[in-house]
């Protein structure tokens, strides 16, 4: 079962937790500098702190840190379970292949620090695909490493006080659309098998592929994040929960080459085999950009299943669509002729979509009021559209284009499609749950990092 749950579409974008300095006098020339951050759950202040520097790094933009990376995450990895670790950028441009994280581990981007994803394609390794994918989803086989990854990780943050990470993804781009490369582009951030995860407070931008992947993961919140990708850039969608539970999104900002949020649980057979869904998911005060994409997707990739989606709070900004549940019958997606089935794919496999709900919603300037495209023979049921107004401009489009869906509506203007009807007296509302996720629960505390300057 999909529920998807869409209310209130005016925000503004918050910044939760921004670093902010304190000075304090010491001894001669020396004072004290403080940054308070956010820290989820038991992932509050590290007992043990390190910079980049004291692991020979240099942040000069040409020299590679790749060795400095992984020499500061295994060294402070010992000290695990003995109070946890943070690794500071500092300000600089440091520029470094892919590196793993660790367990109880905090990766702190200092004001004006810049990641820099290396563009020697020899220095990303070659993994192989998710088991819930089965094949690479630029090319069969494979796929290049991540930038920054976690596999099976306990209690991790990435958080700073607005650092960026800057992908450098053009060349892989170009590489993409001139059909080079062998295997499929890496994403900015995987974290795999992993709980208890924060990502707050940094810049993302010009990914080579996806942005934030969380993949098989639980306890995940991303907060004020900005994401930046050239809109005519391929596949950079923001942040893709993948056959995750108890995911958090909310006050991030997103310009995106395709999806700003897109939330996937495996691709046709494997993805049916494997079978963990994507559910129990929350997105408010979003604010998207993403003129060719969906600010929502459900899709394509969802042969897992996806239950329980919350969102409110949603700023749509020149975007082709606010939600969008992309499938087709065998495969679970829509993959717009890439790929291919493979030997045990199965052209009768077909999803089950229903009780959608869409309230409280404005739309401006746009060219339909709704796409609604069920299967034949498998219509989408349970829809809901209640409060909705939206400003449908002169267009060749029909208003409403509906097709095998099945549902109700209450209030909506211009007057919906006949499979959805209106009845204003008997709908007075459509089902919002108003009980919290576990993720919910989860605060954001404030914690500190002290540093000593000249």
């Amino acid at each position: 079962m999909i529920l998807v749950l869409w209310t209130v579409v005016t925000a503004a974008f918050i910044g939760i937790a921004e670093g902010h300095r304190h000075h304090r006098r010491g001894g001669g020339a020396t004072e004290l500098e403080a940054f308070h951050y956010a820290a989820a759950g038991a992932g509050g202040n590290r007992a043990h702190v390190a910079r980049l520097t004291d692991f020979g790094g240099v942040g000069d933009g040409v020299t590679s840190n790749t060795a400095a990376f992984a020499a500061a995450v295994a060294n402070l990895s010992k000290v695990a379970y003995d109070g946890g670790a943070m690794l500071v950028v500092p300000a600089g441009r440091w520029l470094t292949g892919p590196f793993n994280l660790a367990n109880h581990f905090t990766l702190f981007l200092d004001h004006d620090a810049v990641i820099l994803a290396t563009q020697d394609i020899n220095k990303w390794s070659i993994i192989d695909p998710l088991p819930s994918y089965g094949r690479g989803r630029d090319a069969a086989g494979g796929r290049y490493s991540n930038l920054i990854m976690g596999y099976n990780l306990t209690d991790v943050v990435i958080t700073g006080n607005n650092g960026t990470i800057d992908g450098q993804g053009e060349t892989w781009w170009k590489m993409f659309r001139n059909k080079e490369l062998n295997y499929t582009r890496g994403y900015l951030i995987e974290l795999m098998y992993c709980k208890q995860v924060l990502i707050s407070n940094i810049t993302l931008v010009n990914s080579p592929s996806w942005n934030v992947h969380p993949v098989y993961s639980s306890q995940v919140i991303v907060s004020g994040i900005t994401i930046l990708a050239p809109v005519n850039s391929p596949n950079t969608d923001g942040i893709n929960p993948d056959s995750s539970s108890n995911v958090r999104i909310e006050d991030c900002y997103i310009v995106s080459g395709d999806d700003c949020i897109a939330i996937k649980s495996g691709w046709d057979e494997y993805g049916i085999a494997f079978n963990m869904s994507s559910k129990h998911i929350v997105i408010r005060r979003l604010t998207c950009i993403s003129p060719t994409s969906a600010v929502i997707a459900l899709g394509s990739e969802m042969s897992g299943g996806i239950q329980d989606v919350r969102a409110e709070d949603i700023t749509a900004i020149n975007s082709e669509s606010g939600v969008r549940i992309k499938t087709t019958i065998g495969r679970g997606a829509y993959v717009k002729d890439i790929f291919h089935p493979d030997d045990n794919f199965d052209p009768k496999a077909i999803p089950v979509v229903r009780n959608i709900t869409y309230s409280d919603v404005v739309a401006e300037n746009v060219t339909m009021a709704a796409k609604l495209e069920g299967i034949p023979g498998a219509p989408f049921t349970g829809i809901c559209i209640y409060n909705v107004t939206a400003e449908v401009v002169k267009s060749k489009k029909p208003i409403w284009n509906c097709t095998d869906v099945e549902g109700v509506s209450s209030h909506v203007t211009p007057t919906p499609c006949a499979q959805i009807p209106e009845y204003p007296d008997r709908i007075t509302h459509c089902p919002f749950p108003e009980d919290d996720l576990p993720v919910d629960c989860v605060g954001l505390e404030e914690c500190s990092y002290w540093r000593t300057n000249p």
